[in-house]
């Protein structure tokens, strides 16, 4: 398991793009109108719209994520609010909060591209 990145809940991604864009320096990887990714070296940021998550999540909420080898293993984990579920980018997620109620993403590259995007 590894952490790699963070993603930012918002209802308006290209202005938060174009935001951090800005303040980093960096052109963002645009992946669908709803999802971006800014690769910093370390780690990415991630930002998303609310349209990629469940019912419930804030404008503004963050969600720290985690790269598993098989994101299907970890469906009986407490706190699940998506089941493994594959997104438009290439990774198959699943959404579950912490015992303190922040939000965490375990997610599996099952495309091509987005495994490539990871080795």
């Amino acid at each position: 398991m590894n952490f790699v990145s963070t993603r930012v809940i918002t209802a308006d991604v290209p202005r938060l793009v174009d935001f951090y864009e800005q303040v980093t320096g960096l052109t963002a990887t645009r992946f669908t109108p709803e999802f971006a990714e800014i690769g910093t070296g370390a780690a990415r940021l991630a930002i998303a719209g609310a349209g990629t998550v469940p019912d419930g999540i804030r404008d503004g909420e963050t969600i720290l994520e985690f790269l598993v080898d098989d994101v299907d293993a970890h469906r009986d984990l407490p706190g699940v609010l998506m089941p493994p579920t594959t997104m438009p980018w290439g990774n198959r997620s699943m959404l579950l909060r912490d015992p303190a109620g922040h939000l965490i993403n375990l997610f599996t590259p099952v495309t091509e591209a987005a495994r490539a995007r990871f080795r």
